[in-house]
């Protein structure tokens, strides 16, 4: 019946933010006003069940699962082929400050795969959840450590502090990274990707916009630019509804 509050939760659907994401939002944005609020419950009943025609399918079609049945995030992990790292460093040596996301500047990263061998770097600030995706031709060690290089030094010294990788050799070059960056890098357990939880939950969210079987080498930089900009501009719930930027600006600013 409020077509205030009907018209900005449309409008953040259309942004691809989740209804529990508006809920929580429209809390810190009007506190002292109860006509606009509305539960993630009730927002998902309206699309479900009340909305009609275009504008459903519309709305419908910006929600994060399009499956019916969820799989195991872990279904195809013992998929991919792993072998020996080279002075690899354990995560069990990583510094207490990584552990509780106090800090900023640790960073967790990962291939998504795509169809045809191709695959983005993604990377994601731990204390924050903010996201870089970085355009690589082909999973080689070399061309992703260079790639990773490039846009790592750009970042401040700041956010500069650490990087948690899988077992995959696409980072075999990882002493190589870290003279380019003043980046440490540390390998998860062989087959334990919980161990990187915040990148393996952004990939999931991630497969929104690029589901599998999608050629990944399509996408330019700027593509993939606009797609990282979504996310960081979506209100989490783990970060009691502020988004990654505005989280990530303000851990900067507070270690100026």
């Amino acid at each position: 019946m409020n077509r205030k509050l009907r018209n900005i939760v449309a409008s953040k659907l259309i942004l691809d933010w989740s209804p529990e994401q508006i809920s929580g939002w429209l809390k810190t944005q009007y506190p002292d006003d109860e006509s606009m609020r509305v539960s993630h419950e009730t927002i998902y009943r309206s699309l479900f069940i009340q909305a009609r025609g275009v504008l459903k399918k519309e709305l419908m079609d910006h929600l994060r699962s399009k499956r019916r049945m969820r799989r195991s995030r872990h279904a195809s992990v013992s998929g991919q082929s792993r072998g020996q790292i080279v002075d690899a460093i354990s995560i069990r040596e990583r510094p207490p400050e990584v552990e509780d996301r106090a800090i900023p500047g640790h960073w967790e990263g990962d291939l998504l795969s795509g169809a045809k061998n191709s695959y983005i770097a993604t990377l994601v600030e731990r204390h924050s959840r903010f996201a870089m995706l970085i355009k690589v031709s082909s999973k080689d060690t070399a061309v992703v450590v260079a790639a990773l290089s490039r846009h790592v030094r750009k970042l401040p010294a700041t956010l500069r502090r650490s990087l948690t990788w899988d077992r995959g050799l696409e980072m075999a070059k990882h002493k190589a990274f870290t003279v380019a960056t003043d980046v440490k890098v540390y390998f998860c357990d062989p087959q334990s990707p919980w161990q990187r939880g915040t990148n393996e939950n952004t990939n999931l969210l991630l497969r929104q916009y690029f589901p599998r079987g999608t050629d990944l080498s399509a996408y330019s930089q700027a593509q993939l630019d606009q797609v990282a900009l979504r996310l960081n501009q979506r209100p989490r719930k783990t970060l009691g509804f502020q988004t990654p930027a505005s989280k990530l600006r303000a851990s900067v600013a507070s270690t100026v």
